[in-house]
């Protein structure tokens, strides 16, 4: 990571100069808690999303990829918390399309340039007076502070509002990113380029087309979001949305070092609030890093990492500080990479506890006081060629059950 990237103390998506953002509460949620986030540029910003790879995709997310793939710039996102407008037909498109145009109406804006996205219950319409109602109370709270209150308006079972900003120097100007997500369960996103959830705002104050933001957060989202799990259901609604308002005047060109710096600050953006998502996970109390090394090909390596982090009996037994390692080879062993059982060892930490495909011989009571602290790393070396991956997960537990129940009631 170079040295000059600073993360800046209580950072968010309105840390970029020329952002201003609004939380208010419009009614979806019973609570009475916040629950619509408005975001505005106050100048037309390049742009650029990653969404969903399900099938069943939601109404945003399908308005949403339509203006990415039709191009142009970006003003305002608005997102609603409480109901996901998914599974809703011809008429959840027409609501988002109409949130847009209510917002535009608002803002003084085009509803091009307007994005939406929902998180929530799915296969309920829309209730549009509670848009419109979130609009009116969210245009006039708009401010250059407001990203805290935004990123509190967009959580569901979130127990905590996760955003974060850092700045670079580019050509001699200073550079921020910011950004906010959310996300703690149905939580396992496989994010492609247009093409309860992750979703993520992110802002910038650099210069760039739209086609160059398109190629650098593709691969982000891949070393990042996709690169998580809590549960290994993909939501209908994952959007990852990042505009780019030019207000620093640095305009970022390809094949540059520059580029190349803010992709790693972009990078460490994401990778940051992926981490937090997957530390808040609905009632989980272990962050776990699968590591899979010297796979014969990057598939294999993906499948082996995946088939583990997302395991019920591996992250049932890390909850119960259980140090089974019958359940990882187990994994690894079903999840259709080319391997030889006969050839792997994996790791607790740095401790050996299978080699060769065999039991490496730590007493038990040696591992449980690795499996029982907060972080730890499981490293399954398949010796087979030089591919990797890497996972981000969490345990599962009794408490994931309950919120899980009681979701829809």
């Amino acid at each position: 990571m170079d040295n000059s990237l600073q993360f800046l103390e209580n950072g968010s998506v309105t840390s970029v100069p020329g952002m201003k953002a609004a939380g208010v509460t419009a009614g979806f949620k019973k609570s009475g808690a916040p629950d619509f986030a408005l975001v505005f540029s106050e100048t037309p910003a390049n742009f650029t999303g990653v969404f969903t790879s399900c099938t069943f995709a939601a109404a945003p997310v399908l308005l949403d990829r339509e203006k990415v793939l039709r191009g142009g710039f970006l003003r305002a996102f608005a997102i609603n918390s409480g109901n996901a407008n998914a599974c809703t037909g011809e008429t959840g498109l027409a609501n988002a399309r109409r949130s847009c145009e209510i917002a535009a109406k608002a803002l003084g804006i085009s509803a091009d340039e307007v994005a939406v996205a929902s998180t929530g219950r799915i296969g309920v319409q829309m209730p549009m007076e509670l848009i419109e109602r979130g609009i009116a109370l969210a245009v006039p709270a708009l401010s250059h502070d407001g990203g805290a209150a935004a990123s509190r308006a967009i959580m569901t079972t979130d127990t905590l509002p996760k955003a974060a900003a850092v700045q670079i120097t580019l050509g001699g100007k200073k550079i921020t990113i910011g950004a906010m997500t959310k996300g703690a369960g149905m939580i396992d996103p496989k994010l492609t380029a247009p093409h309860a959830t992750m979703l993520c705002c992110i802002a910038t104050d650099v210069k760039a087309e739209n086609a160059v933001l398109a190629e650098m957060l593709q691969p982000c989202a891949e070393d990042s979001f996709n690169r998580i799990t809590v549960d290994g259901d993909m939501s209908t609604n994952d959007t990852v949305i990042l505009m780019a308002n030019g207000v620093s005047g640095y305009e970022l060109k390809r094949n540059t070092p520059e580029f190349e710096q803010f992709r790693a600050a972009l990078l460490a953006v994401m990778q940051d609030l992926a981490r937090r998502m997957v530390m808040d996970g609905e009632g989980s109390t272990k962050f776990v890093t699968v590591k899979v090394i010297h796979a014969a090909s990057r598939a294999d390596a993906k499948l082996a990492a995946e088939a583990v982090g997302n395991s019920l009996l591996c992250k049932t037994a890390w909850f119960g500080n259980d140090p089974n390692w019958g359940r990882v080879v187990a994994a690894l062993g079903y999840s259709g990479a080319l391997l030889d059982p006969d050839k792997c060892d994996v790791y607790f930490d740095d401790t050996a506890v299978v080699r060769n495909g065999g039991d490496a011989g730590v007493p038990e009571s040696d591992l449980v006081p690795i499996v029982s602290k907060s972080a730890f790393v499981i490293t399954c070396d398949l010796r087979d060629g030089d591919a990797s991956h890497r996972v981000w997960t969490s345990d599962i537990s009794h408490e994931y059950v309950n919120i899980n129940a009681d979701y829809h009631t």
